[in-house]
């Protein structure tokens, strides 16, 4: 726990006190069990780390929205995660190039796969405790130690976060952003950056920056962005330190209930908010996983979530999760924890959006062995309802890695169920609700931002 929250603990710790924390001839509030548990986890405010620059948080933000960056010039970073749709996009599984629309009205183009996980939220991914991005935390590391990503070698130097290095890699996405071969953009033209080979990350990336820096506009924001470097020193990794510098700037969020609470203002939770509160810490266990001012280990488990949609790489219809990164087949069906921050906004829920509801994202991990055999297809969209691979030796497949954490029916009644929810709502920064300031009027490109 870093100074500020230590601090942050510390203010609440004294405003309890005063409260009565020493009167030892009364029951502890639950303010006080709260404070004692959150000493114990060493819980405390999130830092939200450093503010960008503006010259870089504004080419970010151009660079979010502009579909320029995808082969097609139909896809911006932003359709996936965007601002009216709480930094994600409301899909259980997103719908890349080719795709018209924004959110669950989004529609597939004709023989164009469904993208094989849920998009993400991106919130507070400027906190220094992040490590990991992804579902099968393929991209890892810091500046100072490094990063391991699936470009290894050609990885170039200068990525500012291991946000920054996870935005490097959409665009090389064939399904995401980058498009098939033979594919022409929405001029009419031919898509060059799909001819490029797929293991020749460094030739897309070069030509992606070519697209950008043809725009006049764009060469005057890199400068400003990047005063000391020459326009033919820039690299893609100037563009994704810009657009982690916007993510950073747009959607860093610590006004939640939760953190003024956290803040010593014992007003902002309701008791069963803070009921919940002491279930997460402890009776429901959520906090073995979802742990730290983020709410998440940065570890992959398997919960049993029920595997739906095209699966990934050589082993689809299936989707191995981590072990699809280490090899290692005790990490099969295995994704990394989400953060919780906010999360109330964010669904579907789990990796593949198989959830259509928190509760019944909750209701899982009490017992995902019974929730997986019992999984409800009508909440998917029709097109993904025969995706859901329910067979017997897929379930048993996914059950014989579960997750010690969750391998044990847990009993809560329908009251700490709704405890837990009324505790996940109130990490919700009212802000998170509605983003549409951080959607610019228009971008260098001069292509449309509206879907």
């Amino acid at each position: 726990m870093g100074l500020r929250g230590a601090v942050g603990v510390s203010i609440l710790w004294a405003a309890l006190c005063f409260f009565g924390c020493g009167d030892s001839a009364s029951p502890p509030s639950l303010d006080q069990q709260l404070a004692q548990v959150l000493r114990e986890a060493g819980i405390g405010p999130l830092d939200p780390g450093p503010s960008p620059p503006p010259a870089k948080v504004a080419l970010g933000q151009a660079l979010m929205f502009d579909k320029e960056l995808s082969g097609n010039r139909d896809i911006a970073c932003a359709t996936c995660h965007h601002p009216l749709l709480h930094t994600g996009d409301g899909l259980p599984l997103s719908i890349g190039t080719g795709g018209r629309g924004l959110g669950p009205a989004r529609v597939r183009a004709s023989g164009r796969p469904f993208i094989p996980r849920n998009a993400p939220e991106i919130f507070n991914r400027g906190a220094p405790e992040w490590r990991t991005m992804f579902w099968d935390m393929r991209v890892a590391g810091a500046p100072a130690v490094g990063f391991a990503t699936p470009a290894r070698d050609l990885l170039p130097r200068g990525l500012e976060s291991v946000l920054a290095a996870q935005a490097m890699f959409p665009v090389t996405s064939r399904d995401e952003m980058r498009g098939q071969r033979g594919d022409r953009d929405v001029f009419g033209r031919p898509n060059e950056l799909a001819e490029i080979p797929d293991g020749d990350l460094r030739a897309i990336w070069d030509a992606l920056m070519a697209r950008l820096l043809a725009i006049p506009g764009y060469v005057s924001m890199f400068l400003s962005a990047y005063p000391e470097t020459p326009l033919v020193q820039l690299g893609f990794q100037h563009a994704a330190n810009a657009i982690a510098a916007f993510e950073v700037a747009a959607w860093t969020l610590v006004d939640s209930p939760w953190d003024r609470y956290l803040e010593g203002d014992l007003s902002a939770l309701p008791d069963e908010a803070k009921r919940g509160a002491l279930l997460f810490f402890g009776k429901a266990g959520c906090a073995r996983c979802h742990s730290g001012p983020l709410f998440t280990d940065q570890r992959a488990h398997n919960i049993g979530a029920p595997q739906i949609g095209p699966g990934k790489g050589a082993e689809a219809p299936e989707d191995f999760g981590r072990a699809r990164e280490t090899g290692e087949d005790a990490e099969r069906f295995a994704f990394r924890t989400p953060p919780l921050r906010n999360v109330a906004l964010t669904g579907p829920w789990m990796h593949d959006g198989a959830f259509a509801t928190l509760e019944a994202a909750v209701r899982h991990h009490l017992d995902p062995a019974r929730s997986l055999r019992s999984y409800d297809v009508s909440q998917l969209p029709p097109e993904l309802r025969e995706t859901f691979r329910g067979d017997p030796a897929s379930i048993r497949a996914i059950l014989q890695r579960l997750d010690p954490a969750v391998s044990e029916p847990l009993e809560l009644s329908d009251r700490e169920v709704n405890q837990l929810l009324t505790f996940l709502e109130a990490l919700t920064d009212p802000r998170a609700a509605d983003l549409r300031e951080d959607i610019p009027a228009s971008v260098p490109s001069g292509l449309p931002i509206a879907d």
